[in-house]
């Protein structure tokens, strides 16, 4: 973290890491069909390549919705149950994402349910950390929904047994 002076004083702040984003260097590309070219996918960290990785991102990304607990139940079920007919098929690729949008629909419903609007960065200040606290209730309800499909899917034993082998040969 660096210090900066903002027009609200000295602030430490984290820059959002979407600034300086590195395209090239970045391992998930747009046109490349995952489905037709599974060896080319790669695990990644937390969300990475969620929302590129084709036909996947057509698939599930429609379903993933979390305005409200109830909408959010609705959205984590049938993306759950897309996890699970993806092990079915032995679709490693798709489930990897279908648990990667579950766990995006915890981490945003977050962020929405601890910044009002969802907005964590002041753009016209120097990207400074917004005041916490001033989001949504519904949305952290929305959240625990979420975490607990991402964790199921992170506990099913095909998945993580399949998670560590692609890890290994893939990367």
């Amino acid at each position: 973290m660096k210090k900066i002076l903002s027009a609200k004083g000295i602030r430490r702040v984290r820059r959002p890491s979407y600034l300086g984003f590195d395209i090239e260097g970045y391992p998930w590309k747009k046109e490349i069909n995952y489905r037709e070219h599974p060896q080319m996918y790669r695990v990644g960290k937390g969300e990475q390549g969620v929302l590129i990785c084709e036909p996947y991102k057509s698939i599930i990304g429609p379903l993933w919705r979390f305005k409200d607990p109830q909408i959010a139940r609705e959205s984590a079920e049938t993306i759950f149950n897309r996890f699970m007919e993806f092990i079915d098929d032995g679709d490693f690729v798709g489930a990897d994402l279908a648990r990667k949008y579950l766990q995006m629909g915890y981490t945003r419903s977050r962020r929405y349910a601890n910044y009002k609007g969802g907005r964590k960065y002041d753009k016209e200040d120097g990207y400074a950390l917004l005041k916490r606290g001033t989001g949504e209730k519904q949305k952290a309800e929305a959240a625990l929904i979420f975490y607990g499909y991402w964790k199921k899917a992170e506990g099913n034993d095909w998945y993580r047994d399949e998670k560590m082998r692609w890890k290994k040969e893939y990367g």
